[in-house]
């Protein structure tokens, strides 16, 4: 039987396999959780670069959140990394939920990044 890592692995490298179908030169919205924070960047994978990004580990973010792991804070990112993609110039993206669920803080992130003018 596979271990959590790598069924956790294979399950983020199917996303994003599908990702790549649909993509159409459009760029990543990459999120990742941890127990503690949250985190998300815009990557470029044709140009191998990030466009924007942003977490809760960020100072001026962990003064006004009370913890970096609910859904009010995955809110706050996702509305601050739309703004800085927007202001970067890219409007469309692909979300990449990588190998979590959508639900819960994923899910508040992405509505978030709609509401920030990010469109997926």
């Amino acid at each position: 039987m596979a271990s959590r890592k790598e069924s956790l692995q294979r399950r983020a490298s199917r996303v994003r396999r599908q990702l790549k179908k649909v993509a159409n030169g459009r760029p990543r919205l990459s999120v990742h959780r941890s127990s503690k924070n949250i985190y998300a960047q815009v990557i470029d994978d044709v140009a191998g670069r990030t466009l924007a990004a942003a977490s809760t580990l960020e100072a001026d973010l962990r003064k006004d959140l009370k913890t970096g792991a609910d859904t009010s804070a995955a809110a706050i990112v996702g509305k601050l990394v739309a703004e800085r993609a927007v202001k970067a110039g890219v409007n469309e993206v692909v979300f990449d939920r990588g190998a979590f669920i959508y639900h819960g803080r994923i899910k508040a992130l992405a509505d978030a990044a709609r509401e920030g003018g990010l469109s997926f």
